[in-house]
């Protein structure tokens, strides 16, 4: 995404400002996407476009978080801990049930290396790694890609996707795909390109209208691309060929941390900035279902910014989504309507495992739902404790609490641990059964990637373009 159209940066915290981003429309004059950017412009959709039509909220009221009384003392199901092989785009590997990984028993790192550039400025680190099992792929802030060795932490290729142009000096966004031999990476620079997933050689490359804001994904016919004005593009996987696109409702607010659709056979599960889920068919782009995550009723501005940042889940013939605007939902997988929604902001991926889904929210709660009911176990608070202060100038007074929250992203079950990375440059494991906090790691930065199960390690990359393995 080119900083032409991106100026003004709204943030959670000092220590989080690549969390949140508002569009300054007065900026947008120069750019070439200033029509769908603008919610306002008047312009009609192209005939290769599926239409628009009226999007309705589902959840139109206010609700509270607690505990639910009826619930209280009672266990609930986990499953086993299983190996997972392999990590081949941003939402795990497809069709499989990713809840409960056997990896990081010892929860110690084993190694940090270096990918690259660091964020700094609009170029920003925010490709979630994907991997084979034997070669982990990374890219950096400026559109970098490497491999490296699961093992050893030895970098195997690098490969510069950065056009070095002027349009596009800046850029964030994108992310990795693996399929075989071939790696699909996209960019803010307007590309998406296939290389050699062996050597970083590329086959194929192709230029975008718009900066990708998404990892893509991929099935065994076309690799699926979402862009900043949230359209949806599907190209061939063998040619880069564009095959057919998806307009949905633009939204000029969003959140920097992107998701990705999931494929679920013949069904591609899509979330938008505008807080849409849209389940889409794969071959044509038609529209199977539609669904908006948002609450009508919100009190301050960046609470209306409705972006679903985390990836949808399929899990058991149902869909697990959260947005930014106020609705964590369960959705049935074949029509999306919704089991049940709980009234949680989040900018975080939902971890059903079992009896329960997980999720943490922008508050800094963690929370244990119940999947059938929708009822909540426990609420726990991830800050407690962990009031941050300062002294006043030169270090005379008594310290006071200043209001910079700690972001949290994640969590992933594994070893028996519930384990979240934050904007503290910390890994911390809580009790899955009660949320307690239990251990916590340094790591080299902080992190806004959920960690990634690769065999018998987590891998998480920091803000800093480190990659750390957790052992």
């Amino acid at each position: 995404m080119h900083t032409k159209a991106y100026t003004k940066m709204a943030a959670y915290t000092k220590t989080a400002s690549v969390m949140a981003l508002a569009l300054a429309m007065s900026g947008l004059a120069a750019c070439s996407t200033l029509n769908r950017l603008n919610p306002l412009a008047k312009e009609d959709a192209p005939e290769s476009v599926a239409t628009q039509g009226e999007r309705i909220s589902i959840v139109a009221f206010d609700q509270k978080i607690a505990p639910s009384e009826s619930l209280a003392g009672i266990d609930f199901y986990i499953p086993e801990a299983k190996t997972v092989a392999s990590w081949p785009r941003a939402g795990g590997p497809e069709g499989a049930e990713i809840d409960h990984v056997d990896a990081a028993k010892d929860f110690k790192v084993a190694w940090t290396k270096s990918i690259g550039e660091k964020s700094k400025g609009l170029s920003q680190v925010l490709a979630p790694p994907v991997s084979d099992g034997k070669l982990i792929y990374v890219m950096d802030g400026q559109a970098h890609v490497s491999a490296f060795d699961v093992n050893s932490g030895e970098r195997v290729w690098a490969q510069d996707l950065n056009p070095d142009i002027k349009r596009d000096k800046d850029a964030f966004g994108g992310g990795l795909a693996l399929s075989g031999d071939k790696l699909f990476v996209t960019s803010g620079y307007r590309l998406v390109v296939a290389l050699n997933a062996q050597t970083g050689a590329k086959e194929w490359e192709k230029t975008l209208e718009s900066p990708a804001h998404a990892a893509p994904v991929y099935n065994a016919k076309y690799v699926f691309v979402t862009d900043v004005d949230n359209q949806l593009m599907a190209f061939d996987t063998a040619t880069g060929d564009p095959m057919w696109t998806y307009q949905a409702i633009v939204e000029p607010a969003r959140i920097l941390k992107s998701s990705s659709p999931v494929v679920g056979g013949n069904v591609l599960y899509a979330p938008f900035s505008s807080g849409e889920l849209i389940a889409l068919d794969t071959n044509t782009g038609s529209p199977v279902w539609q669904q908006v995550l948002a609450r009508t009723s919100r009190t301050n501005a960046l609470s209306e910014i409705r972006d679903i940042s985390g990836h949808p889940v399929v899990y058991r013939n149902e869909v697990f989504a959260a947005s930014h605007s106020g609705v964590f939902a369960a959705m049935d997988l074949k029509t999306g309507q919704p089991r049940w929604t709980v009234a949680a902001d989040s900018i975080n991926t939902p971890l059903p495992a079992g009896d329960v889904v997980y999720l943490a929210t922008v508050q800094g709660e963690l929370m244990a739902v119940n999947r059938d009911s929708g009822q909540v176990y426990w609420l726990a608070d991830l800050n407690e404790g962990e009031a941050k202060t300062k002294k006043s100038f030169f270090g005379l007074g008594k310290e006071k609490k200043i209001g910079i929250r700690t972001v949290w992203t994640g969590p992933i079950l594994a070893s028996g641990r519930l384990i979240l990375v934050n904007s503290d440059g910390k890994a911390v494991a809580f009790d899955p059964k009660t949320g307690k906090k239990t251990e916590e790691l340094k790591i080299d930065g902080a992190a806004f990637i959920a960690p990634v199960p690769v065999g018998d390690k987590l891998f998480v990359v920091t803000n800093d373009a480190k990659l750390v393995a957790i052992q």
